[in-house]
């Protein structure tokens, strides 16, 4: 949205924001309504649910949540993020989803899930009440975007065999292995339309560059457009085989979504939870794990659509997660999927002119529209396109450029991002992000942070002014102790109504999560009129070429330049030391003889005074030159250079106002 468009009153989800902007947020609800439809049915047929659900978390997320957050651009609904966990939460009460169809089993797998979210809801319900939203600080970030960046993989490793009309089940890793396999079992007809539907998500994009107007379709409404004819071509609504190369494969609605065979049919597969499944103990692990991942990725995202938005309104992240908790508890106990607020379709409502809340809610109106009345229309849509969906949608979260960014923040971030990704799909994502985190710890103290500051802040506050405070951070500043740190910015700045100085010069490590939160803060002070200020970043080593990457406190080599000489040209000789770029000396009288003003045998004792100066490498050549071609030739004196170490650099160099041009 150009700046040129953006009113200059800010827009609030009120009854007059209602009336006001009505226009704009019933055309981004239509417009991601279209997205939405296909992804939700994708996602819930991925986990192992009924399509279905999928529909019920969107509908009541929409319309239920936008009353309850203060979000205005976020869209509520199930997310590619929480398949993994949702799958293997039915998976280990003994569902297999599609795999061979909707058994009994899996039916009671469903049911026991449903329990699973009921809990998982109420703790986030209990976690927002008591403002646990600040706890979503904790996780560092290369272990979050390591374990996203798995849960990428996970989907296009389920989700491929899907694309290509085989059955297939299993842990990921024995799943890749078996990819070839897949490939040569291969329905040929179901895997042209999964094949054209992975085409379409990964080239539509490129052409809506060359061509502004395509931008406006969304790329999962066009591979319905095409994939839907394709299946009515194959006549999968009829069980039929057909003989390709002397091979025999079956088509029949069995490669289509279920769905209500009548006008408000949705109604009918409504489903209770089996609050029975929540006496065994397995339950409350799956339980933890949707309320952890499902809460740590609502935040990110609910943080991530702030910084989006035109107008940077501000989300309260308690009220984010109880709305979050709220809408999972009415979906949990109909039968639908976990939801967060989900980033892909808040960008695209924000990107299609949402200005309120009132957006997520006609989008969710719509969604309730389609399946109440087109339900036979949506059951034509093939299992394969909406596999070939997710197969992108776990491209874009394990992106080969999510590689190269964190490499470049620094090496190490890139050894905690891999081992969170490789662990996650060994074992699950609990682990994974613990061994993450473990080994992020691990690295801060081989850098030298003291064990006794990786949970606690040592902070000293002191008054600049009536307006102003100084906060000075030592030992360290890492996303363990980052917790208790942010609350005492926020207490004197945000609550107190004070400018704020964070110097951070007598750290030992300041790690790569803080340094996006310090900037994070600084939007925060920005938005409320306040200033805020990090100091002493200079003093510090960056790990790597980037404004976020870790920075650690280093000794630094340095030149230190000792000048014996008459006392006669001392001052003239400091003179041109500072014109040449040293920031100081040091001198001091002595005595000596020797060297070029003696005569073999004959040794005289003169006074002299002895100049040392501590310079950077660069500088002290620049010196030497000027020893060597205007002083040695006029005035004998002894010179000697060696290399030391010294805790700060800035000291010894001086600044560009202090030499001359």
């Amino acid at each position: 949205m150009s700046s040129s468009e953006v009113p200059s009153d800010v827009p609030r989800g009120n009854g007059a924001g209602f009336i006001k902007y009505f226009k704009y947020d019933i055309v981004s609800g239509l417009l991601v309504f279209l997205i939405a439809l296909p992804l939700c049915l994708g996602i819930s047929l991925a986990c192992g649910y009924p399509p279905i659900a999928g529909i019920f978390t969107a509908i009541i997320g929409a319309i239920l949540t936008t009353f309850v957050s203060n979000s205005e651009l976020t869209i509520k609904g199930p997310a590619a993020g929480l398949i993994v966990i949702a799958i293997g939460c039915i998976e280990d009460f003994g569902g297999d989803g599609m795999t061979g169809g909707w058994t009994d089993a899996d039916l009671a797998a469903y049911q026991a899930a449903l329990a699973v979210g009921v809990a998982a809801a109420i703790l986030q319900i209990l976690f927002g009440l008591f403002r646990g939203g600040i706890l979503g600080e904790f996780f560092p970030i290369s272990a979050v975007h390591g374990m996203l960046a798995a849960i990428g993989v996970i989907i296009i490793i389920k989700q491929f065999p899907v694309a290509l009309g085989v059955s297939a089940g299993g842990e990921p890793l024995e799943m890749l292995r078996e990819i070839p396999h897949y490939v040569v079992e291969a329905n040929p007809a179901i895997a042209a339309i999964g094949i054209v539907s992975i085409l379409i998500m990964f080239l539509w994009p490129l052409a809506g560059r060359k061509v502004g107007i395509l931008k406006m379709i969304p790329s999962p409404m066009i591979v319905l457009l095409v994939t839907v004819p394709m299946g009515l071509g194959f006549d999968l609504l009829h069980e039929h085989s057909y003989t390709l190369q002397g091979h025999q494969y079956q088509l029949g609605e069995q490669y289509l979504v279920k769905m209500p065979e009548r006008v408000f049919g949705m109604f009918d597969d409504i489903t209770a939870p089996d609050f029975a499944a929540l006496k065994q103990f397995k339950a409350w692990k799956w339980a933890m794990m949707f309320f952890i991942i499902g809460s740590l990725e609502s935040l990110l995202s609910a943080k991530a659509v702030d910084l989006l938005d035109p107008w940077k309104r501000k989300t309260s992240m308690n009220r984010d997660v109880l709305a979050v908790g709220v809408g999972n508890l009415c979906a949990s106990l109909v039968g639908g999927l976990p939801m967060i607020s989900e980033i892909v379709r808040s960008k695209a409502n924000i990107d299609n002119g949402a200005r309120t809340r009132f957006a997520d809610m006609w989008h969710g109106v719509f969604l309730l529209l389609c399946v109440a009345l087109i339900p036979t229309i949506l059951h034509e849509i093939p299992l394969a396109a909406l596999a070939g969906m997710l197969v992108y949608t776990g491209y874009r979260l394990a992106h080969p450029t999510e590689f190269i960014h964190v490499y470049q923040i620094g090496k190490e971030q890139l050894a905690i991002f891999v081992t969170t990704l490789l662990v996650v799909l060994a074992t699950d994502l609990l682990i994974g992000v613990a061994a993450g985190i473990i080994l992020k710890m691990v690295i801060h103290v081989a850098n030298g942070v003291p064990i006794k500051s990786l949970f606690k802040p040592y902070i000293e506050v002191q008054e600049i002014d009536g307006g102003t405070s100084l906060i000075l951070a030592r030992e360290s500043a890492v996303f363990s102790n980052w917790i208790p740190f942010r609350r005492q910015i926020e207490q004197i700045g945000l609550v107190q109504r004070r400018n704020l100085i964070v110097d951070v010069s007598e750290t030992k490590l300041i790690d790569h999560s803080v340094m996006e939160k310090l900037e994070e803060m600084e939007r925060d002070f920005e938005q409320e009129g306040l200033t805020f200020e990090v100091r002493g970043l200079e003093t510090l080593q960056p790990l790597a070429d980037n404004a976020h990457a870790a920075r650690k406190r280093v000794l630094t080599t340095m030149r230190r330049l000792t000048v014996i000489a008459d006392e006669g040209i001392e001052e003239w000789l400091e003179a041109q030391f500072v014109e040449r770029g040293a920031s100081g000396f040091v001198s001091s009288p002595c005595r000596g003889g020797g060297g070029l003003e003696s005569a073999p045998g004959d040794v005289p004792s003169n006074s002299k005074v002895r100049i040392e100066v501590v310079m950077s490498h660069e500088t002290c050549d620049v010196v030497l030159g000027f020893l060597r071609k205007d002083v040695l030739p006029e005035h004998p004196l002894t010179a000697c250079v060696e290399t030391v170490e010294v805790v700060r650099r800035e000291p010894f160099e001086a600044t560009t106002a202090e030499i001359p041009a």
